[in-house]
C-alpha cells in the first residue's frame, strides 16, 4: 500500500463515507481518498480489539480490476511478461501475491492476483493494486498487453476487509461459505442475500477476509457486520501498526521502484519456474541477485528501550558509519515495545547484529531481528 494527498476539494469518497462519519471516524487525505484513520476507541485500542476478536477495514480505495483473456493460460501468459509470480500455475479459486516490475527490477506496485474458483470464468483473472499507484498500473499494464487480452477496471464495487481471530465465526453467521475457505482462497458467494466475492487473506498477519461488493450494498453489509458484538470498525492508524507487526511492506515506503524483490526479502512470491526462467521485467537483474546476493536487505529492527524508530531515520554499524535506513516504524502495540524495518547492507543483515539508530546526532542502540513482529494466525485449512 502507499499513501497520498491531494487539495481537499479534489478528495475522492468511499461508499461508506456517511457510515464513517456517523462513527465518529478522523477523516485524513490518503491515496486521494477521504479516508479513516481513528474511530472513537482510538487506534491502539482498535489495534487491540483486531488481534482479540475482529475489526472492519474500508478499503475501497484501492483498485479492483478484472484482466480478461480467451482461456487462462493466455491470461496468465500475458500477466507474467509483467510481475515474477506464479500466474500459469494458480488454481481455480487460488489467490496469489505478487508484484509489478519496471525493467531494472524496482517494484512498481503490489498486488493480489485471485483466478475465478468457477472455469465459466476461465480466462479471467481479479487484480486488486494499491490505491494511490491504481491509474499508473492500469496504464502501465494496458499498454504491454498482447492482442486479445484486455484490463477492465472495477468502478462500481467496494472492498470490505474483517480481521482477527474470530473473524470466521462473524462471516459464518451471514455467510456459511466463508468457513470453508483456506488461506488463500476465494470464492462467490452470498452474505445475508447480498452477492459478493470473498478472499481468504489479509494485511494484519491474523485470520481474516476481504469482501468485494456492489459499492449500493456496501453500507448495509457493513453495518450487518458491525452489528457483531465482536466487530468494531478499524482505521488507517491501526491498520498499518498491525501490518508492521505482521511484518508486511507498505508500497512506498518498504519497497518502490529502486527496491527489487530480493532486496525486500520477498523471494517467497516467485516460484522456482519463474526464478530459472525469468520473462519478467528486470529478470537479469533479480537472478544476479539470487546467485550472488543482493547490496541490501529488508530487516527487522528492534530498539532498546521504549523510543519507537521512526521512518527515515539513518542506521549505522558500531563505528558510526552509515549502512542503512529505517522504511517503517512505531509502536507495536501486541509487541509491547517499539519496532520497525528497514534496509541495511547485507554484511549487516544477520538476525542479532547490533546497530545504531541516529536520533538528534547520536546514535541509539538497536538490533536486527527475524520478522514478524507477532507470529501469524492464518487460517490453514486441515487436508
Amino acid at each position: 500500500m502507499t499513501q497520498g494527498s491531494v487539495a481537499a476539494e479534489a478528495l475522492k469518497r468511499t461508499p461508506l463515507y456517511d457510515l464513517h462519519v456517523e462513527l465518529g471516524a478522523k477523516m485524513v487525505p490518503f491515496a486521494g481518498y477521504e479516508m479513516p484513520v481513528q474511530y472513537a476507541l482510538g487506534v491502539l485500542k482498535e489495534h487491540l480489539h483486531t488481534r482479540a476478536k475482529a475489526g472492519l477495514f474500508d478499503v475501497s480505495h484501492m483498485g479492483q480490476a478484472f484482466l480478461q483473456g480467451p482461456h487462462h493460460a493466455a491470461t496468465a501468459a500475458a500477466l507474467e511478461t509483467l510481475v515474477p509470480g506464479e500466474i500459469a500455475k494458480l488454481g481455480l479459486g487460488r489467490l496469489r501475491y505478487t508484484m509489478l516490475l519496471n525493467e531494472s527490477g524496482g517494484i512498481l506496485d503490489d498486488l493480489m492476483v485471485t483466478r475465478s474458483v468457477s472455469q465459466h470464468d476461465d480466462g479471467r483473472l481479479m487484480l486488486v493494486v494499491n490505491a494511490a499507484c491504481k491509474d499508473a498500473d492500469y496504464a502501465h499494464m494496458s499498454a504491454r498487453l498482447p492482442d486479445g487480452v484486455s484490463l477492465e477496471p472495477v468502478e462500481d464495487r467496494a472492498l470490505i476487509a474483517l480481521q482477527g481471530p474470530t473473524a470466521s465465526v462473524v462471516m459464518s453467521k451471514w455467510c456459511p461459505q466463508a468457513d470453508e475457505l483456506g488461506f488463500m482462497t476465494a470464492s462467490s458467494a452470498e452474505f445475508d442475500g447480498i452477492d459478493c466475492h470473498i478472499s481468504r487473506s489479509g494485511y494484519t498477519g491474523e485470520d481474516g477476509f476481504e469482501i468485494s461488493v456492489a459499492a449500493d450494498k456496501a453500507e448495509q453489509l457493513a453495518r450487518t457486520l458491525l452489528s457483531h458484538d465482536d466487530v468494531e470498525a478499524v482505521g488507517l492508524g491501526a491498520r498499518d501498526s498491525l501490518r508492521l507487526e505482521a511484518g508486511l511492506c507498505l508500497y512506498g515506503h518498504d519497497i518502490d521502484e529502486t527496491t527489487s524483490p530480493v532486496e525486500a526479502d520477498l523471494v517467497w512470491s516467485m516460484s522456482k519456474r519463474r526464478r530459472e526462467e525469468g520473462g519478467f521485467p528486470g529478470a537479469d537483474r533479480i537472478r544476479k541477485e539470487l546467485r550472488d546476493g543482493p547490496g541490501r536487505l529488508r530487516v527487522g529492527i528492534t530498539p532498546d528501550g521504549r523510543a519507537p524508530a521512526r521512518e527515515g531515520t539513518e542506521i549505522v554499524d558500531g563505528n558510526g558509519a552509515s549502512i542503512g535506513k529505517i522504511t517503517s516504524g512505531g509502536f507495536g502495540p501486541s509487541a509491547n515495545g517499539p519496532v520497525a524495518m528497514g534496509y541495511v547492507q547485507s554484511e549487516h543483515a544477520r538476525p542479532g547484529n547490533e546497530v545504531g539508530l541516529m536520533v538528534r546526532g547520536e546514535a541509539r542502540p538497536a538490533r536486527v531481528v527475524e520478522m514478524p513482529f507477532v507470529p501469524h494466525r492464518y487460517y490453514r485449512k486441515q487436508k
